[in-house]
C-alpha cells in the first residue's frame, strides 16, 4: 500500500527546475507537488560504490534537494567497471568528490554534503540525522549492521539492496513506519552477524551492470517513500537473477510474529553467495534456514593435499588471469561456468574442489556431487593454502 509523504513540499520550483524536471512534473499522480517534494528532500547514501553510485546519479537528476553521501575510500581502477560515478581520471581521488561533481553537471540545484569517513556504530546515528531516508550501498556486514541500528534508533526508512555476482536483493526496513503498518528490520531477513564469513566482490565477482539496475530501483524506492506515490517494499524482498533474467518477489515477516514453524517468507539460497556489492551472502537469508542443501564436506590444506596423495583430483575452478597468479602443483584447471555447463566432463571419482575463498568451489561442488562424484571444497581456497604454506615456512624459519 501507499504510505503518506515523507516531505512537505518547496513553496516553488525555479524556472530552469521546472523545465529540467518537465518529464516528472506530467506523470499522473506525481506532478509538480511530488516534484516539490524531492526538491525539499534529504536523502543518505551510505557507500558511493557499487549501489551507491546510480542511486547518486538517479537522485540528483530526479532533483532531490540534498544528498548525504558518506564513504571513505578512494577510486580504484577496479572500481570502474560498476561503479559509474566515477571516470578514469578520478583514480587515487576521494569517490564523495565524484558524487559532488555528478550532481552538479546533472542537477544544480541539488546539495551534495560529501562526507569522507568510515561509518561506525559509534558515529552513525550522528551522519544519519537528519535525512528523510537513507539508502545502504555499503560492502562489509558489520557497516550495514550499523547503519541499520541507526535507522531504527531513528525511526528513519532504510532502503537496502545487495549485489553479489549475478543476483540481487533489495527491500526497505523500517522501525516506525506509519501507523497501521507492522515494522522490519534487517535482523528479520539476516540474523546478527550472518554476512559475517561472505566474500567480497573482489573475491567472487559482481555483473557491472546489475549494479546499475539495482541501485536505480533504490532510488526508485527512496523516491516513492519521499513523495508517497506507489507502494514501497517494506515487507517484500525483490530477489533478482540476472542470468535467468527473472525478478522475483517474497514476503518478510517479522521474525518475532512468526510461527515456529514458518519460514520468514525471505529467498530461497540464491546458486551463487554482499557490493553493494561485497559483504553479504546473497543466498543465505534467514528465511532460507529450513531450505539448505547439502552440506559439502570441507576440508583443510592439510586434507587436501592427503586426498590428492591418495588418488583425487584438486580441481581448480577459477578463472585463467587468477590461476595465472599460481596453483596447487597438480591441480587440474577448469572455470566455473565450464563445470556448471557440464558436471560428466570431470572424470574422476574422488574431487577436491579449489577457488580463491571457497564460495565458487562449493557450488560446483554441490554440482559434481549431483553428477555422482564425490566432491569435497578446500575450505578457505587458496587464500587458506597460501596461509598454511606461510605458516608452514614461519615453523621452519623458527625451527
Amino acid at each position: 500500500m501507499a504510505f503518506p509523504p515523507l516531505v512537505e513540499p518547496l513553496a516553488e520550483l525555479s524556472d530552469p527546475e521546472r523545465t529540467r524536471t518537465a518529464r516528472h512534473r506530467v506523470l499522473a499522480g506525481f506532478g509538480d507537488l511530488a516534484q516539490r517534494r524531492l526538491a525539499a528532500a534529504h536523502v543518505a547514501v551510505v557507500g558511493a560504490g557499487g549501489l551507491g553510485s546510480p542511486a547518486v546519479l538517479a537522485l540528483a537528476a530526479a532533483g532531490v534537494g540534498t544528498l548525504t553521501v558518506i564513504d571513505d575510500d578512494l577510486v580504484e581502477a577496479s572500481n570502474l567497471q560498476r561503479q559509474v560515478m566515477h571516470r578514469v581520471g578520478d583514480v587515487g581521488a576521494a569517490k564523495v568528490g565524484s558524487a559532488v561533481r555528478i550532481a552538479a553537471d546533472l542537477s544544480p540545484t541539488t546539495v551534495v554534503r560529501p562526507v569522507q569517513a568510515v561509518l561506525t556504530p559509534v558515529n552513525a546515528r550522528e551522519l544519519l540525522s537528519g535525512a528523510h531516508v537513507v539508502i545502504d550501498g555499503t560492502d562489509t556486514f558489520e557497516t550495514r549492521e550499523a547503519v541499520a541500528a541507526a535507522c531504527e534508533d531513528l525511526g528513519v526508512p532504510l532502503v537496502w539492496g545487495v549485489v553479489q555476482e549475478f543476483h540481487a536483493q533489495a527491500t526497505v526496513f523500517w522501525s516506525a513506519p506509519p501507523a497501521g503498518t507492522v515494522p522490519v528490520r534487517l535482523a528479520d531477513l539476516y540474523p546478527p552477524d550472518a554476512g559475517r564469513e561472505a566474500p567480497s566482490c573482489a573475491q567472487v565477482g559482481v555483473l557491472g551492470a546489475l549494479c546499475l539496475q539495482v541501485g536505480a530501483l533504490l532510488a526508485t524506492e527512496a523516491i516513492k517513500l519521499i513523495t508517497g506515490v506507489g507502494e514501497p517494499l517494506l515487507g517484500r524482498v525483490l530477489v533478482i537473477d540476472a542470468l535467468r533474467g527473472r525478478t522475483d518477489e517474497v514476503p518478510l515477516r517479522p521474525a518475532a510474529v512468526r510461527s515456529p514453524d514458518a519460514s520468514a517468507g525471505a529467498p530461497a539460497p540464491a546458486p551463487a553467495v554482499a557490493s553493494g556489492t561485497p559483504g553479504v551472502s546473497v543466498g543465505s537469508p534467514r528465511a532460507a534456514e529450513n531450505t539448505r542443501p547439502e552440506r559439502v564436506p570441507q576440508l583443510t590444506p592439510g586434507e587436501a593435499l592427503a586426498a590428492q596423495r591418495a588418488g583425487a583430483v584438486l580441481l581448480d575452478v577459477r578463472e585463467p588471469f587468477e590461476t595465472a597468479r599460481g596453483v596447487i602443483p597438480g591441480a587440474v584447471l577448469l572455470p566455473l561456468g565450464d563445470v556448471l555447463a557440464e558436471p560428466r566432463r570431470v572424470e574422476a571419482s574422488r574431487v577436491v574442489v579449489v577457488c580463491q575463498v571457497g564460495m565458487r568451489a562449493q557450488r560446483a561442488a554441490a554440482a559434481l556431487r549431483a553428477a555422482g562424484v564425490d566432491a569435497s571444497v578446500l575450505a578457505g581456497g587458496m587464500d587458506a593454502w597460501n596461509r598454511d604454506a606461510a605458516d608452514a615456512d614461519r615453523a621452519a624459519v623458527r625451527a
